[in-house]
């Protein structure tokens, strides 16, 4: 007996132990993996009714391809190319500015400004010169030399958004690796950790099929979210008359995906570039606009279309995702409610597997004397 409970002990150290070198196995790829299973879960029913149209002996993984292919196209190559986008404009402004001050001073870039910014800065260079007793001409030639040493510490942090991009599309590669392979085999996964568990058979698939649901209810109320977000924004832009209100949508439907920003953040910079070019009333207006109808709508029909579908609490819905953002940043998203769902059927099964109803004792009534 001593024997037995040393082998159990020992045999539990080294579980302990494999268990910690798998999690740092696994963390640099943690947050891709995860992205991959959520969204495998979203998609799961429909890789199987392709595959059952397909009707192919590897029906399954053709499927799997298909889906993969498409979500590459409508989702990441989008947002790749949008990124691309932006950090291609942001070196080309850059550049021209260094060439601007090199070539031809501060006075050219100062005549390139929209008017009301031009006064401005005038008017703040004219107290700045008045203030010391260089000529004009040297003033120009300090206030060269600061812009150029201010575009090259610009030009090292977009070298290092151009690094973060490159590390972004290999995480993007390791999701789409994991999503493939679980919309392929993840039958097979979860059939072989069922039949490694202590717990009844089925019991883990019913662990993951709640996995499943808040997963798919998380991930489509965040598209829903962003597009009703994209779309009251459009008409913010259209009454303010933002130029290319097309391009401004399209970056608040993809910005709306990161709560750190938000999708009112580009409302916000729509309203700068309206003021710096002489409209600040509309300006003014689509901030307002970008800080009440925006910035609410995440706030209530996110947490309102995961409660209908999982038939959770809505509070408990809003603070999981609110503590899951603070815990564990932009994926916390679907961490915090994915735990919740998860302790509810850990619950509903050690409720239904370990705990036995209590006897209930039936006493006999006494005999009423007639």
């Amino acid at each position: 007996m001593a024997n037995e409970l040393a082998a159990r002990r020992f045999l539990f150290v080294l579980l302990i132990g494999a268990l910690i070198l798998v999690a740092v196995a696994f963390y640099p790829l943690a947050n891709a993996l995860f992205l991959g299973a959520a969204f495998a879960a979203v998609f799961w029913r429909w890789n199987l009714k392709l595959a059952k149209r397909l009707g192919h002996r590897h029906g399954r993984s053709l499927a799997a391809g298909i889906i993969t292919g498409g979500v590459v196209l409508v989702i990441l190559g989008p947002v790749v190319g949008l990124s691309a986008f932006l950090i291609k404009e942001a070196n080309d402004g850059l550049k021209f500015v260094a060439k601007t001050a090199r070539s031809e001073g501060t006075s050219g870039l100062i005549e390139r400004l929209p008017d009301p910014v031009e006064k401005v800065v005038r008017q703040l260079i004219e107290q700045f010169a008045g203030e010391i007793t260089e000529d004009d001409a040297k003033l120009d030639k300090a206030l060269g030399a600061q812009v150029a040493a201010q575009g090259g510490k610009a030009a090292n942090v977009l070298g290092a958004a151009v690094s973060a991009t490159g590390s972004l599309l290999f995480m993007a590669a390791m999701m789409l690796i994991a999503f493939f392979c679980l919309l392929a085999e993840g039958e097979k996964l979860v059939d072989w950790i069922d039949s490694i568990t202590p717990l009844r058979r089925g019991r883990i698939l019913e662990l993951m099929e709640a996995v499943r649901q808040m997963s798919s209810s998380v991930i489509k109320s965040t598209l829903i979210t962003s597009a009703a977000q994209a779309t009251v924004a459009l008409v913010g832009y259209l009454i303010a008359r933002v130029p290319y209100p097309v391009f401004f949508t399209a970056l608040t439907f993809f910005i709306a995906f990161i709560p750190a920003i938000g999708a009112g953040s580009v409302c916000l910079a729509a309203a700068a570039v309206l003021l710096v070019t002489g409209h600040p009333y509309m300006a003014l207006f689509l901030a307002i606009w970008a800080l009440s109808a925006v910035g609410l709508i995440d706030n209530v029909i996110k947490p309102f279309l995961i409660k209908d579908e999982v038939r959770l609490h809505g509070a408990i819905v809003f603070f999981a995702l609110l503590g899951g953002l603070a815990a564990f940043g932009p994926v916390g998203l679907l961490i915090g409610p994915i735990a919740v769902a998860l302790l509810v059927e850990i619950i509903r099964v050690y409720r239904s597997d370990f705990l036995r109803a209590p006897e209930v004792l039936v006493t006999s009534r006494p005999e009423v004397e007639g």
